[in-house]
């Protein structure tokens, strides 16, 4: 069986700075995959290239066997790959309840009456059921990001992108979302997740890849990873983090 999200020989550069030099990697049903590196080691920018908002030099995308790398962001979603962004960036001028709205209808190309009651049941499984008629600007760090989790999930993805969502939350607040993200995965949708907060990733992922120099340089079992002379010696302060 094909994986159900692919990068196959990625590359990108931006002048002279190498950011993916024929980056490969398959992410299988049910499985949750981290992604660790330093800043400027082009985490989001493989985030960017696998959900079509930035092409690659060379290489393919593929979605479930399906060659997508010519697919919009759009498209893209509407088959089941959803993104959830490390700022979360809701429309603020509308309520919690309107933006998952927006989500269901536009991501999973529905009409709006139809999405009503997906949209509170996320809201309710998100920890957000309380505030779902208070504008989304008002909310604070923590339900910003359960929000952008409902609003990714309201679009019914298969896979689910996760761009360093616990970044800027207290220990308490990280709890928190790493539960509401074990239940994401218990549902059933498969989770590639970029992430600075090691230990949130420990408690969530199945295995580990680590990019520096715009290669993976190490894959596995997570905890052995970590544990990795050559990790420690790349991403300063990871060992103790983890």
């Amino acid at each position: 069986m094909a994986p159900l999200l692919a990068l196959d020989n990625i590359s990108k550069r931006f002048g002279a700075v190498v950011v993916a030099d024929g980056i490969s990697l398959a992410l299988n049903a049910g499985e949750a995959l981290g992604i660790i590196g330093p800043n400027g080691a082009g985490k989001t920018t493989l985030f960017a290239i696998a959900a079509g908002a930035l092409a690659p030099d060379a290489g393919r995308v593929l979605f479930a066997g399906e060659d997508i790398t010519g697919l919009s962001p759009d498209r893209r979603c509407r088959k089941g790959l959803a993104r959830a962004f490390q700022i979360p960036q809701p429309f603020v001028g509308m309520t919690v309840f309107e933006n998952v709205v927006v989500a269901a209808a536009f991501g999973a190309g529905e009409p709006e009456a139809a999405v009503y009651d997906r949209a509170a049941d996320l809201l309710d499984r998100c920890g957000l059921a309380d505030k779902a008629n208070r504008s989304a600007g008002g909310l604070t760090l923590l339900d910003r990001k359960r929000l952008e989790l409902a609003r990714a999930l309201a679009t019914k993805p298969r896979v689910l992108l996760l761009d360093e969502v616990a970044g800027g939350l207290t220990e308490h607040e990280c709890h928190a979302l790493v539960e509401l993200i074990k239940d994401v995965r218990a549902s059933g949708v498969s989770i590639v997740w970029i992430e600075h907060i090691v230990h949130a990733l420990l408690a969530s992922i199945d295995r580990l890849l680590v990019l520096h120099g715009g290669r993976f340089i190490a894959a596995g079992e997570p905890r052995e990873v970590i544990r990795s002379s050559q990790v420690a010696e790349i991403y300063m302060g990871i060992a103790a983090d983890g």
